[in-house]
């Protein structure tokens, strides 16, 4: 199983390598964020070891997936293969997606934008792939959140772990003890999409599954999970880990 080295991990994040609960709900969001869009053609931007490809693959016509790891892409062709799943995967970088405009009815950006050189540049490459009335469904980081999930910076060593309130901090302090990771307000996500042909289906923060708790101590995971799940109802949503958002371009999107 590859595992990239601490300094990958960082800057790239470290893919999961088990399918439980938080996933499961996860991949019920993307399947009907996406509705009819499964039958056509559908990339995942930034696929890791193919974990939501070979989910996606069984209710897709056909799946792709990228990655900017090479290891990640041929760990991903041999296990999907050992599967008897169908997918198409390549390595490349997300602000240089290699497909013509408009190849896509669906795009899966699931916790990697916060991860990209130049997060604008990302957005602008998958509307650009996406034909009109296609849809992206992104995942990524909450500012809002009261922990930083990737770990931050002290004194020049890296440190991971969910460290709190780092996000609370302005953002030039934030950014020096987290500089390998974004974390997006909902401000911050509006300004990477001002300007392309789109408009917004569904706009929300959504809480973790936190199956690591429920593995430990599974009464207390479980009321734990229940009861933040259940603020995702309620104004305190602003406090979830991710923000969910299906976003479907309009029309051709124009050269600068």
């Amino acid at each position: 199983m590859y595992s990239p080295p601490i300094d990958k991990a960082a800057t790239r994040g470290v893919p999961s390598l088990v399918w439980r609960s938080g996933q499961e709900r996860r991949l019920t969001m993307i399947l009907e964020a996406a509705g009819e869009r499964l039958a056509g053609d559908i990339l995942v931007d930034g696929s890791g070891i193919g974990t939501y490809v070979a989910h996606l693959a069984p209710h897709a016509g056909r799946v792709f997936g990228l990655d900017i790891e090479v290891e990640r892409v041929r760990e991903s062709q041999d296990r999907l293969a050992q599967e008897g799943l169908i997918a198409h995967f390549l390595a490349g970088a997300g602000e240089r997606l290699p497909f013509p405009e408009a190849s896509f009815d669906l795009v899966l950006s699931h916790e990697v934008l916060e991860h990209v050189q130049d997060d604008r540049q990302a957005v602008r490459e998958i509307i650009r792939t996406l034909r009109p009335g296609g849809r992206l469904v992104l995942f990524c980081p909450n500012r809002g959140y009261p922990f930083e999930t990737h770990g931050i910076y002290w004194r020049g060593k890296y440190r991971f772990g969910n460290i709190p309130l780092v996000n609370y901090l302005p953002r030039r302090w934030r950014d020096r003890l987290a500089p390998h990771v974004r974390a997006y307000s909902r401000r911050d996500l509006e300004q990477l999409f001002a300007g392309l042909p789109v408009q917004f289906a569904r706009r929300t923060v959504i809480f973790g599954a936190y199956d690591n708790i429920i593995a430990r101590h599974a009464g207390l995971g479980k009321l734990l999970r229940g009861s933040l799940q259940a603020l995702e109802r309620s104004p305190l949503r602003e406090l979830g880990l991710s923000h969910f958002w299906v976003v479907e371009k309009t029309r051709p999107l124009t050269s600068p």
